[in-house]
């Protein structure tokens, strides 16, 4: 039975995936900064663990990843989830938020694999390891300077982490969700002209659910995805064909 790592667990796509991994039958260790968040979710998953972790943070990393191996005794798979979003425009940002925003997407997703990979090889074997993206991995909305910045560095840190730990089995992927009706999107998709605005630029002409995204982290954390590392898979309802 594999054992799964989620950052960011206790809402969002990130509980949407560690349900998910559970009804495949992994064991998972649910990670959050808020651990009333993470215990709620995991008190819904039969068999697994809540732990808080604040990711930007190295001590807690590793001990989020100690204590998944403590309870569980391996580590197959992480999903660093973990992230925030904040806009506004550049004339006027705030710079400790925008270094915050940095933070917590892209060092939270770094140190997030870097100490999984640590405990799989440790352990003597290999593993996969999702990132999550964004649409704004690749294209830009005004005021997202900060988000845009830490979701491109996402996407390149998941194809250099790719080539790293090739080596040692570790297979690394990045998911770049699209609009998804989440809390982080609640107050636009909830304003008439912000959602029209953001649906005009989607295809299918809706949200995604968190579902639908953890299923596709779920196929790149699954043997059927065996050959893919590296690699960035939008699931945007049709954002970036545009």
């Amino acid at each position: 039975m594999a054992v799964a790592l989620v950052t960011g667990a206790g809402s969002g796509i990130g509980a949407a995936v560690a349900r998910c991994l559970a009804r495949r039958g992994d064991r998972v260790a649910c990670v959050d900064v808020d651990g009333d968040r993470a215990a709620e979710v995991a008190g819904g998953i039969e068999g697994s663990i809540a732990l808080a972790a604040d990711v930007t943070d190295e001590a807690q990393c590793e001990n989020m990843v100690a204590a998944t191996l403590d309870r569980f005794g391996d580590l197959d798979t992480a999903v660093a989830c973990a992230g925030i979003e904040k806009a506004g425009d550049s004339l006027v940002f705030d710079i400790d938020t925008f270094r915050r925003v940095v933070d917590v997407n892209l060092t939270g997703s770094f140190l997030t694999a870097r100490e999984s990979a640590r405990a799989m090889t440790a352990n003597g074997h290999g593993g996969t390891i999702v990132l999550i993206g964004s649409i704004n991995s690749k294209v830009v909305l005004p005021g997202t300077a900060a988000y845009a910045s830490s979701k491109g560095g996402v996407l390149l840190l998941g194809q250099a982490l790719a080539v790293d730990f090739a080596r040692h089995g570790i297979r690394v992927n990045t998911v770049g969700p699209g609009v998804t009706d989440t809390p982080m999107s609640a107050d636009s998709l909830a304003h008439p002209e912000r959602r029209a605005r953001l649906m005009s630029r989607t295809p299918l002409d809706r949200p995604a659910h968190p579902d639908e995204i953890a299923e596709v982290v779920a196929f790149l954390t699954s043997d059927a995805s065996s050959f893919m590392t590296g690699a960035f898979l939008p699931v945007d309802g049709g954002w970036l064909a545009t």
